[in-house]
């Protein structure tokens, strides 16, 4: 299965040399993905599992799993490992398309999130205003209590997965259980019987490039309506948020578009199988390029420049502690609030509904989709992502 022919490499040396050159930036990105991680992590250490931890980890791994698969195709070819023809470089291609898949599936839903929740809360709370019904909400959210100091050691009771992104977590499983039904199917097909490996490997091509062509073009289109929504917000920080979302969705639409018609109309995505494929060194090199570095690397570049930006630092609790206006009776010993607290936030909360029932509909709505982005950005330490 993996016998050694000696080192002649049947690959050409324009493929050897284009290959030491993807895994090279690759193993770059997944430093760069990884040192980032720590840095956020060591900015924060109460913090679970934010958006902005979970992009870094997701890339840092696909680009991992590419520089594996680069590094073992040249051994395989120069060793003639016979399995690598098969099963063994299937999954070794397809795993890592898999994380990139899923990393840019997450961020799709989490633009659909922040499309889609001004209209489900304007449905919600039609009769008290948008605007209202969400600062009622941020007020009455439970503050943090002792047992949020605990979780620092458990971060992973801290993530928060919303139901859009459950179902990314189901297809990229799904996903998964179908690459290794055909992987099975290809290791099947080595012996002799009806199966025909290249076919099987090429039926798995062309669906999951069908897949990454919709996750391009599903991209763009919601990449286009955030950025008309936030153009209704006066700010330099939405501006800068637009250009960002701008960015991903044209790179998004640009990249997945050019890697899924080369897996559509060539065999580069079943390089691996060698034996049977006519490799062309100029010709096929440009096609990888296209494939793998502007289909993959470019996007995950651009990801991380994206968010390149670190969260703040932790407030200590003993600051938070000092500032928290309570006091304890003699004879019962039970935290009170002061009377002329709740007296003044009593008025200020009148106030503020006696100013909100004045504006405009529309201002509120503006007013309404700038709290959105306000709270859904802070919550993730990512921006727009």
């Amino acid at each position: 299965m993996f016998e050694e022919k000696g080192w002649s490499c049947s690959f050409p040396e324009e493929l050897v040399g284009l290959n030491l050159v993807f895994a090279c930036f690759d193993v770059l990105i997944a430093i760069l993905a990884f040192t980032q991680l720590a840095r956020i992590r060591s900015r924060n250490k109460q913090l679970g599992w934010t958006r902005q931890k979970v992009f870094h980890i997701l890339i840092g791994t696909t680009n991992t799993g590419y520089f594996i698969y680069f590094v073992l195709s040249l051994v395989a070819a120069c060793r003639g490992w016979l399995c690598w023809s098969y099963s063994c470089g299937f999954v070794a291609m397809a795993f890592p398309r898999i994380l990139l898949f899923a990393t840019f599936l997450l961020l799709l839903s989490f633009w659909v999130d922040l499309c889609h929740q001004a209209d489900d809360e304007e449905e919600e709370d039609d009769e008290q205003g948008f605007l209202e019904a969400l600062i009622q909400n941020s007020l009455n959210r439970p503050r943090s209590s002792p047992a949020d100091s605990r979780r620092s050691c458990y971060p992973f009771r801290l993530i928060h997965v919303g139901s859009r992104q459950k179902i990314v977590i189901l297809v990229t499983f799904l996903v998964f259980l179908l690459m290794m039904t055909f992987a099975v199917l290809i290791w099947i097909g080595m012996e002799e019987n009806p199966i025909d490996s290249s076919t099987v490997s090429r039926v798995y091509v062309d669906l999951f490039a069908t897949a990454i062509l919709l996750l391009g073009g599903a991209l763009a289109c919601y990449g286009l309506l955030l950025c008309r929504k936030m153009r209704n917000v006066r700010s330099e920080r939405a501006s800068s948020e637009i250009w960002k979302v701008a960015g991903l969705a044209i790179v998004s639409l640009l990249s997945f578009t050019s890697s899924a018609l080369v897996a559509l109309f060539t065999d580069i995505p079943v390089l691996y199988h060698w034996h049977e494929l006519h490799i062309d060194g100029v010709y096929t090199s440009l096609l990888l390029i296209l494939y793998y570095f502007i289909g993959s690397s470019v996007p995950s570049a651009f990801v991380l420049w994206v968010m390149r930006e670190l969260p703040p630092m932790s407030i200590a609790n003993t600051q938070q502690e000092s500032t928290t206006v309570t006091f304890i009776t003699d004879s019962s010993a039970q935290i009170r609030r002061p009377q002329t607290w709740t007296t003044s936030a009593s008025s200020q909360n009148q106030m503020r509904d006696a100013i909100l029932l004045l504006l405009p509909t529309s201002t509120r709505n503006f007013l309404a989709l700038y709290y959105l982005y306000i709270r859904y950005t802070s919550w993730s330490g990512s921006d727009m992502i």
